[in-house]
């Protein structure tokens, strides 16, 4: 499974953005879609992640703010960013499991400026 992430980019605080992860197969054949976030000198972390009966999870830090969403149609993950805060700033990854095999695509910068 090959996955390109986009939409990053500069936005002000309490602005929004959205982020896309196109899959290179049926995402409805994909155990779970995840979207994963590293800051300069910290470790990866956990953002949201969607499975395939539609259960979604979040971490606590962007619970309220964030949603991510699914098109099977588009092969497309999505994670609707919003109230952006400068803890945001990071590179958001893109994670799909297969069964019990990860696959990661490259990251996109988001930026907040305060």
């Amino acid at each position: 499974v090959q996955l390109q992430a986009s939409g990053g980019g500069l936005v002000q605080a309490r602005g929004s953005l959205r982020l896309s992860c196109e899959a290179s197969r049926s995402i409805s054949g994909l155990t779970r879609i995840a979207w994963y976030r590293q800051a300069p000198g910290n470790e990866r972390e956990f953002v949201a992640g969607i499975s395939f009966g539609s259960i979604t999870n979040y971490a606590d830090s962007v619970k309220g703010r964030f949603t991510i969403s699914g098109s099977n149609a588009k092969n497309t993950v999505y994670l609707q960013m919003n109230n952006l805060k400068s803890e945001d700033t990071a590179v958001y990854y893109c994670q799909a499991r297969r069964l019990t095999t990860d696959y990661w695509g490259q990251g996109t910068l988001v930026t907040v400026s305060s």
